[in-house]
């Protein structure tokens, strides 16, 4: 079940949204874990066992796990659950891959071919994945105790707003608001749906209409495609990128709301970063912290030494890369991150405080993007040798409401005035400090954009967000 579909804004949520309000405060994680079932076995009913079983037995483990008297003894259980997790990560999500290329290079060699069945991702398994990781690493490093309700600690894993796509929120940030009774009020819950609806109409109304001109780019003849085209076509992806992903966390985040939760952003306009350094700060901020609370610094960190840090660094993006999907583009992407970052701290940090750093940061990101996007990277090659071969030509793929929704687009990426008006539907006191000015001119744009988005969804259909995959 997609948040971007009719059965989800029309029929599981409201009728969700009611059972969960008039559940008594105490007992609403039991309307919320009972939802969040429903919600995820839509989709792959077979799936749902794989979270309960997995969650069970990482439950189990980790009770073990504090009772143990000897250090030895608690290692053994956490290499069992991570053993566990992330064979089952693999399994799903890396194992074909792997089975491909072993086949190519057995063929080489005139060895059989291993057969293997096709395997079915389920989906946000990189997600909860991870999740389930903080929670075992964190009781392990005594940063948090075991829980006393297995209730709780599914809860936490199987909270739809963020399942599917993330944030990924170790349980020490969001723990307490699960273990205790939510206080939800009526400004709350509006501004919830406000930022539900925003990140809605973020995805509907900018990613899938910049998504429909960038596929039917990438479909052209490679003749027919010229260096303004592909420079088009990168940049539309960029944008496309950024408004499905960080409209998913926007909704996310508006669900958490009207839930009574706080969940922490995802991103901070990415695309103003004056380095790759910054850019990694800004997007996707929960992988990038976790990526750097449960990797980089158990690697030594930047306490490690100069070449030692460059080399965890380099580790730390090449399984970044890999961690979005199965794929060489993805290792390559990140390894292409991770080159950039290691170049900046070697030669180019005394000339990335300037505004011209902005725009060098952006081409970087998306030339790299180009890798992300194509798993074939003979597509991806061509793409990149038509964007510097400055070569022009006419072309009649680009639509008037496409070039008018890529240029606000890059308005609301760049502009400080679209910074203002976001974080007005970000932060309560915005709202509702003082007069209710704000909120009278922000929530009848509010209903324009939940019909405009509703009717898009309509008459288009099916439209998965991108970051579902991974």
């Amino acid at each position: 079940m997609l948040f971007s579909s009719i059965i989800f804004l029309f029929y599981f949520l409201p009728l969700f949204l009611i059972a969960y309000y008039l559940t008594p405060a105490k007992h609403r994680n039991y309307t919320l874990l009972a939802g969040s079932i429903v919600f995820y076995a839509w989709g792959g009913p077979i799936f749902i066992f794989v979270i309960l079983l997995t969650t069970g037995i990482d439950y189990l483990l980790v009770k073990q796990m504090e009772k143990s008297a000897t250090k030895k003894r608690k290692k053994q259980l956490l290499l069992i659950s991570l053993s566990i997790n992330l064979g089952i990560l693999f399994g799903f999500k890396y194992l074909q891959f792997f089975v491909t290329n072993l086949n190519e290079l057995l063929g080489f060699a005139q060895i059989s071919v291993i057969e293997l069945p096709e395997i079915v991702l389920p989906i946000g398994v990189s997600f909860f994945t991870f999740e389930s990781l903080t929670y075992v690493i964190d009781v392990y490093r005594g940063d948090y105790k075991s829980l006393t309700s297995f209730r709780n600690y599914l809860t936490y894993i199987l909270m739809f707003p963020k399942l599917i796509a993330g944030p990924i929120i170790p349980y020490n940030k969001i723990g307490y608001q699960i273990e205790t009774e939510r206080a939800i009020s009526s400004q709350l819950r509006l501004v919830g749906f406000m930022r539900f609806v925003f990140g809605l109409s973020k995805k509907v109304l900018i990613a899938n209409v910049l998504g429909e001109t960038v596929s039917e780019i990438y479909k052209l003849d490679a003749a027919l495609i010229d260096s303004s085209l592909a420079w088009i076509a990168a940049i539309a992806y960029t944008m496309q990128l950024y408004f499905d992903f960080s409209g998913y966390s926007d909704m996310a985040i508006g669900l958490g709301e009207m839930l009574g939760f706080r969940i922490p952003e995802n991103f901070n306009f990415p695309y103003i970063s004056k380095s790759i350094t910054e850019f990694w700060k800004r997007w996707h901020i929960s992988l990038g912290n976790w990526m750097k609370n449960y990797l980089y610094i158990p690697l030594g960190g930047n306490k490690a030494g100069t070449y030692a840090t460059y080399f965890n660094l380099w580790i730390v993006f090449l399984l970044s890369g890999i961690w979005h999907g199965a794929g060489w583009n993805y290792l390559i992407w990140g390894a292409f991150h991770g080159f950039f970052l290691v170049i900046e701290r070697l030669f180019l940090q005394k000339y990335l405080k300037h505004a011209g750093a902005v725009f060098y940061t952006f081409i970087v990101v998306t030339i790299g993007w180009v890798l992300f996007r194509n798993e074939d990277l003979s597509i991806a090659g061509m793409m990149l040798k038509k964007m510097f071969s400055f070569t022009f030509f006419e072309s009649n793929v680009l639509d008037t409401r496409f070039l008018v929704v890529l240029f606000l687009s890059l308005l609301f990426a760049f502009m400080g005035l679209s910074k203002s008006i976001y974080n007005h539907i970000q932060n309560d006191e915005a709202l509702f400090i003082g007069s209710n000015k704000r909120l009278a001119v922000l929530y009848p744009i509010t209903i324009v954009f939940l019909l405009l988005s509703s009717a898009y969804l309509l008459a288009e259909g099916f439209n998965p967000f991108i970051y579902f995959r991974f």
